[in-house]
């Protein structure tokens, strides 16, 4: 089964209902040009609010369903495409998620992602925003293929990508918002990049399935901040790492990618891991450390 992914990488302005708009004409565009799967970027509504901590900007989470979940189901139905949108999820009074809704071809929500690894890094203040996922690590049965969503910083974690492929997921989603700390780029930058782009790749060759990462592109600067330079640069990798396409670092483009995803049969049945695990000796993977 062949399809074509359409990857969203766009710069946020600082009007949730403009970067809404923006994303949805995007979506509508990457379904027009024969995109099936579409995927945003991270928490695409809004500029990378959690540079900083500021009550304030509670006010741009949403209810799942909500406004933008209804809006890509019409575009979704009307373009019969799959689409993955990140969000930022009102769950209840005090209680928020950096979240993924699952849209399939027929418009109807088939589920919600909710970030499991949450960060505290300087300028990527998520914990003060985010309660940790308590979904799971899911696969969808879409009219266009299995897939998997995960979240930006779920891709460090190779537990959560096995987890997800063994659920049968063909194609792995990383919604993202990644950066360059300006005090850091000078130094760490290059490696930074490198440590993102291999990360994923590595899930790709571990589980013999595609990958795509959805970045954004611009510099971000909160009031009284140093500042993110988003470095865009989405991508998906193929079955065995490769990079399929690449996008730029600075330009705001829709990526569109086609695979065959009878590929993942071949390169799991041709690199077995899944077949030679020894799922008999892992029992120490639940264990914060082995001492």
């Amino acid at each position: 089964m062949k399809v074509t992914l359409g990857l969203l990488q766009h710069a946020c302005v600082a009007s949730p209902a403009a970067n809404l708009r923006k994303t949805l004409a995007l979506a509508e565009q990457a379904a027009k040009r024969g995109a099936k799967i579409i995927c945003t970027q991270e928490l695409f509504r809004s500029q990378y609010f959690c540079q900083n901590e500021d009550h304030a900007n509670f006010q741009l989470a949403e209810k799942i369903p909500g406004p933008s979940t209804v809006a890509f189901q019409k575009v979704a139905r009307k373009h019969k495409v799959v689409i993955i949108a990140s969000l930022f999820e009102k769950r209840a009074a005090g209680l928020y998620h950096n979240t993924a809704v699952i849209i399939d071809a027929d418009g109807k929500l088939l589920g919600i992602y909710r970030k499991m690894h949450i960060p505290d890094d300087p300028l990527y203040y998520e914990k003060f925003y985010f309660t940790p996922g308590d979904t799971g690590f899911r696969a969808w049965q879409t009219k266009h293929g299995k897939i998997g969503v995960l979240i930006c910083w779920d891709q460090w974690y190779p537990e959560g990508a096995r987890l997800t492929a063994l659920q049968g997921a063909d194609i792995l989603f990383y919604p993202t918002a990644i950066g360059w700390h300006p005090q850091e780029k000078t130094e760490y930058g290059a490696n930074q990049h490198g440590a993102w782009q291999i990360s994923h790749q590595g899930h790709a060759v571990a589980n013999g399935c595609y990958v795509v990462a959805v970045n954004r592109v611009g510099v971000e600067t909160p009031v009284g901040g140093d500042g993110i330079q988003f470095w865009g640069q989405s991508f998906v990798a193929g079955t065995s790492g490769q990079i399929l396409a690449k996008a730029s670092a600075d330009r705001e483009e829709i990526l569109l990618v086609p695979v065959d995803l009878a590929k993942v049969d071949v390169t799991r049945t041709h690199w077995p891991f899944l077949r030679d695990r020894r799922i008999d000796a892992y029992a120490d993977m639940t264990r914060r450390f082995v001492d």
